[in-house]
């Protein structure tokens, strides 16, 4: 229970936060991550098809997936996450360079997908518990659906 009541008050805390105003995504012509969570909220469970424009505020591997994220927190509810599948990476490699991590980090990118809240699971001693909360991810299965804008 302890877990649980830490969880809410992370969560509770995350929504209050307000940070410093992204720079004007505009000229990358596609939907805010705002926008993106808003869109994949109101068409779940169906997913929103478009293109979706972000600061790239971390990346890092989590099990097979690379992950982009829009927010420094990838739990924060604001957050777009960009989930690059195990068998894009060869292409990610191929198109930003060995290190496509360093590549991305801070660049303003536009990735072509659709948009779906994801159900996600909490374990507490590594068994699942009853709680659960959504993120907002981008499947990329090529890695020709990102694009460098800025």
């Amino acid at each position: 229970m302890r877990v649980a009541s830490l969880v809410a008050s992370a969560f509770l805390l995350a929504s209050c936060q307000t940070g410093p105003a992204g720079p004007d995504l505009a000229a990358a012509s596609g939907m805010s991550p705002q926008q993106a969570v808003m869109a994949a909220a109101n068409a779940a469970p169906r997913g929103v098809p478009g293109d979706f424009a972000l600061v790239v505020r971390r990346a890092e591997m989590v099990g097979p997936r690379f992950f982009l994220n829009s927010e420094a927190d990838y739990r924060d509810q604001r957050n777009l996450s960009i989930a690059i599948e195990p068998h894009a990476l060869t292409g990610m490699r191929d198109r930003f360079g060995k290190d496509f991590r360093a590549a991305l980090m801070g660049a303003e990118i536009r990735v072509h997908g659709v948009a779906r809240r994801t159900r996600i699971g909490i374990f507490e001693n590594g068994k699942p518990t009853r709680l659960y909360y959504f993120q907002t991810h981008v499947s990329v299965d090529n890695a020709s659906q990102i694009t460098i804008v800025g």
